[in-house]
């Protein structure tokens, strides 16, 4: 069912308006055409009703059953099938079974004639089949001779009968009823189609207006996301009320591109304020005599070196100075894999089938690099694997470490935030690794999962970070 809605229901804010729009139009033009169809259904049997009524107050007047002449009832009257009809008298009821009885018409003709001053009895009306009266059918073939053609059929009889208890018998009268009139049936249409035709025009172009300039506000948007570009923001356009949220989003996004560039500006000042003390550090320890606090001392220097480099990462990875380039993705992760196993640490890598995506390598190599660190610092050995799944690449790194409670897992993303809780540069770095790392994947257009693997018994068996590329 979802797949069908996706087929045949529009993505767009505009295709589902039009559509719900034109549907519910179709639907009430439609109720509309029948109504009126039904109308002047209603209306011409009405008038077969009354012109029966005429005939057959002018038959029991013929016989003195009723004098005077008949009062119109203010209904309209086929004078010219009035004059063709002929009255019959019978003994019975003229039903057939193949009748089909009128009970609401049969109510009308009995007030018209008790209105004319004609007492009756029982008052029948009923469509009876063309096949079915084989006097009519005789009539017919006998016009037909003498007009050297077919006439045109009407579609059933309307057989409307009233009983005259006085005179102890029935007169009947049958009235052709037409066939549905072409002509009306085609300009309802055409009606219909017009109607429908303008109505979704006007309601086209109002609705244009609207979605056009939130059309722009979306790319607009998107382009903000991708690079913080605050250069060709919107002209507000359309309705006021599209008007004023282009005019808030363009001081929004003023605001948060200011805020971005002082907080690039304030790290970058950090990083080199306190990279030049530490240089200075570095040449003093070396008078130090004894070589164990030398060590210590050199080692401290370095932690806050790197904490730095990580923060300045941290600063940069959103505007990015290097370019997209075709990246062969296995080389890129084979490249890493190496480094590590260099320095002769367990990691293994299992490639897959050759993948070229746009990249920003040196970018794309430290965020593989963070998730390898952190499997090989608490589950002590990396598995890293390629695969192409649903248009992305997808980087596995696999350990078998304790992995994290499922609900940490999300705060683990957070800067500053480690899996071990103390600050021990010995079990953990400044906790920028993982923020870090997913901070590149959306600059790529992708996203980092984390996930806890189990084993057979349903315990964790260690922990799957999930490096998602778009392949194009």
């Amino acid at each position: 069912m979802a797949r069908l809605k996706g087929l045949f229901w529009p993505r767009s804010l505009q295709g589902q308006l039009l559509l719900a729009i034109a549907l519910a139009l179709l639907l009430a033009q439609g109720i509309s055409a029948a109504l009126l169809y039904r109308a002047q259904a209603e209306r011409r049997e009405a008038a077969l009703v009354h012109t029966a009524a005429l005939r057959l107050f002018g038959a029991a007047r013929e016989e003195g059953l009723i004098g005077g002449e008949f009062r119109h009832p203010g209904r309209r009257i086929d004078r010219a099938t009035e004059r063709g009809l002929r009255v019959e008298s019978s003994a019975q009821a003229p039903l057939l079974a193949s009748d089909s009885r009128y009970d609401h018409a049969e109510e009308e003709l009995r007030e018209i004639i008790a209105g004319q001053g004609l007492q009756v009895g029982k008052v029948v009306i009923a469509a009876r089949p063309i096949s079915d009266d084989a006097r009519l059918v005789q009539r017919m073939e006998r016009r037909a001779r003498m007009l050297g053609r077919d006439p045109e059929r009407p579609h059933h009889l309307m057989v409307a009968a009233i009983e005259l208890p006085e005179a102890g018998k029935w007169l009947t009268v049958r009235v052709p009823v037409p066939r549905g009139e072409p002509a009306m049936i085609g300009t309802l249409i055409a009606q219909t189609l017009l109607l429908y035709a303008l109505m979704v025009f006007a309601i086209a172009l109002i609705v244009r207006q609207i979605t056009k300039p939130l059309a722009a506000l979306t790319t607009r948007l998107e382009t903000f996301a991708a690079n913080r570009d605050t250069h060709g923001q919107l002209e507000p356009e359309g309705p006021d009320d599209v008007r004023r949220l282009i005019v808030a989003h363009n001081a929004m996004e003023q605001r948060i591109a200011a805020l971005l560039d002082e907080k690039d500006v304030m790290l970058g000042a950090i990083g080199h304020d306190l990279k030049t003390p530490l240089a200075a550090l570095r040449v003093r320890i070396e008078s130090v005599e004894d070589e164990g606090e030398r060590a210590r001392m050199a080692a401290t220097i370095e932690d806050i070196t790197h904490s730095l480099d990580d923060i300045l990462s941290l600063a940069r990875v959103g505007r990015p100075s290097d370019p997209l380039e075709p990246t062969e993705l296995n080389a890129l992760v084979g490249q890493v894999a190496e480094e590590f196993e260099d320095m002769g640490e367990p990691v293994s890598f299992a490639p897959s089938a050759r993948m070229v995506l746009p990249l920003r390598a040196t970018w794309a190599r430290r965020a593989v690099r963070n998730l390898v660190v952190n499997a090989l610092r608490y589950g002590g050995a990396a598995r890293i694997a390629v695969e192409r799944i649903d248009g992305h690449a997808l980087i596995r790194i696999e350990d078998d470490g304790p992995g994290i409670p499922a609900d940490q897992i999300e705060a683990m993303m957070q800067p500053f935030t480690r899996g071990e809780p103390s600050r021990n540069s010995a079990t953990g770095g400044a906790g920028l690794g993982l923020t870090l790392a997913r901070a590149i994947a959306e600059q790529h257009g992708g996203a980092l999962t984390l996930a806890n693997r189990l084993d057979a018994q349903g315990r964790v068996a260690g922990l799957t970070a999930t490096l998602s590329l778009p392949l194009a």
